[in-house]
């Protein structure tokens, strides 16, 4: 049997060292990490811009998706079951995975590359994960939130389907996944924007002209490009 939610409050590999504080604290300096939230339902083009923010503005993109794809495919993996049958029914997997994986993900690229900037795509899907990752690693800067129809975005997943070999790019996964960010993420979204820490986007444009929009928000936010070598 893969473990279950209630399994992962006590195992080892899970229980990070008691902290008063969280692990960073908010910047791009030693012991620093800035943090943007990457929201949006299923199909909302949410890799594609962040791909171009990787691009332009010098951060490392972290999707909690692929980061938990890759854990369920590792060789040896005591959750590789569980995450797998989680993704497959369109639920979220328990936060204590997610932002282990996550904490994990950004010690590295600090370590080996000296980046401080991330965006996480696809995290958090629920209010109790937001609180958790802002209690033990770091409080985000804001919440990048794509906006488009859920028609607009099953179009887009059966179209990607064709190529992706995902197996939640099915009309049955897709409309698990939509039910399951209305109810689940859609509050994430709303808490913050009362704590003024949300930029949406209308994501039913083209990809070039989100990105334009994109590009305000980080400007608004004082977020500066890198300089091209």
């Amino acid at each position: 049997m893969p473990p279950t939610g209630e399994d992962l409050q006590n195992h080892p590999q899970l229980q990070a060292p008691k902290r008063d504080k969280p692990l960073f604290s908010p910047g791009t300096g030693e012991g620093q990490a800035l943090v943007i939230f990457v929201l949006g339902g299923p199909g909302a083009g949410k890799g594609t811009q962040c791909a171009s923010l990787v691009r332009d503005y010098g951060f490392a993109h972290l999707s909690a998706g692929d980061l938990l794809r890759e854990e369920q495919d590792r060789p040896g993996s005591e959750f590789g079951d569980m995450i797998k049958s989680y993704i497959k029914e369109g639920q979220i997997v328990p936060m204590e995975v997610t932002i282990q994986l996550l904490e994990n993900a950004m010690g590295r690229i600090i370590e080996e590359k000296g980046e401080h900037k991330f965006l996480i795509d696809g995290f958090p899907r629920k209010m109790d994960q937001a609180l958790g990752f802002e209690e033990k690693v770091v409080k985000s800067r804001f919440t990048l939130f794509f906006e488009t129809s859920e028609e607009v975005m099953r179009e887009r997943l059966l179209k990607r389907g064709e190529t992706s070999g995902r197996a939640d790019d099915n009309e049955e996964s897709i409309k698990k996944r939509f039910r399951t960010f209305v109810e689940t993420s859609m509050p994430v979204v709303e808490t913050f924007e009362k704590e003024g820490r949300v930029e949406r986007v209308d994501a039913t444009k083209s990809a070039e002209e989100v990105y334009g929009l994109v590009k305000k928000v980080m400007e608004k936010e004082g977020i500066e490009p890198v300089k091209k070598q």
